[in-house]
């Protein structure tokens, strides 16, 4: 059976790690006492020869007594009603805004007929969007993702969307931009030909955010893609050549559903776990 091996060094812990081919992690072994833990029973014996040849072959001298090094790992409480993020709905961060700080009625009639731009009309816009990509990204509940809506970060923004499955983690913005033409490029998008905005930079910087929260919980490397969702756009260019941003149109989500390989069904809980503790995400 042929294996990969990646080291891992994260919160004081220094681990190798055992592959397949498509990336799913069967084993691991800490560099500092050499223990080897298998994940996968029916890899155990080229687990146990791959990590024992790659801990021999280490260069870098272990120091004794390191143990006392490494950090303890933080603690979650337990779970509340409360703090359960997976009763959010779509958009319920946007829905909580224009209840709190939305027009009256006679703002709004007011800015129809003056047909004057308002904030609200974006927030409104902006809801209708996540609804719509809400639902799509609930019908891959049956292909093994867990989905999450509207997780609350410091400094009152959110995360549109978060789904956690066997194909990793996607860190999903919604941008609705009815009968738009979109341009998509590495750092900017362009709506109509417009000045460019940076989206794509955004959602890279949220997905590393996103790895940091949940790896601060979990005792194994989290792999985060940034993913951009266009919603009601006539027509979506894309020409970015790094292709560290996943670009779809909401009726082209169903593309995740086949992705695997990143993370072991236990791995995907452990995450879930987190990510829908609403007390994880406080500090972010």
């Amino acid at each position: 059976m042929e294996l990969h091996v990646t080291r891992w060094k994260r919160y004081g812990h220094d681990r190798l790690y055992a592959n397949l081919p498509d990336g799913t992690a069967v084993g691991w072994a800490d560099v500092r006492t050499g223990d080897i833990t298998v994940l996968r029973a029916e890899c155990r014996d080229d687990v146990i020869a791959v990590l024992t040849k790659h801990l021999q072959n280490l260069t870098e001298p272990v120091p004794p007594n390191r143990a006392s090094e490494v950090q303890a790992r933080p603690t979650l409480p337990p779970l509340t009603p409360a703090d359960d993020l997976a009763v959010n709905p779509p958009g319920q961060a946007l829905r909580d805004l224009l209840t709190e700080s939305g027009p009256g009625l006679m703002e709004r009639v007011v800015s129809r007929l003056l047909r004057r731009p308002s904030e609200w009309e974006s927030w409104r816009k902006g809801l209708a969007g996540e609804r719509r990509v809400g639902a799509e990204l609930n019908r891959l509940g049956r292909h093994g993702w867990r989905v999450l809506h509207s997780i609350p970060l410091a400094n009152k923004v959110d995360i549109d969307h978060l789904m956690v499955g066997p194909g990793g983690v996607f860190s999903i913005n919604t941008k609705h931009h009815d009968k738009r033409a979109v341009w998509v490029g590495d750092d900017s998008v362009k709506v109509d030909h417009g000045k460019p905005a940076p989206y794509a930079r955004k959602s890279r910087a949220e997905a590393k955010r996103v790895a940091r929260v949940l790896e601060r919980y979990c005792d194994f490397p989290v792999p985060v893609e940034p993913v951009l969702v266009f919603v009601g756009v006539t027509e979506l260019e894309v020409v970015a050549t790094q292709l560290d941003v996943r670009v779809y149109q909401e009726r082209r989500l169903s593309a995740l559903a086949p992705l695997s390989g990143a993370l072991t069904t236990d791995q995907v809980e452990q995450v879930y776990s987190v990510a829908r503790h609403r007390q994880a995400w406080s500090n972010a």
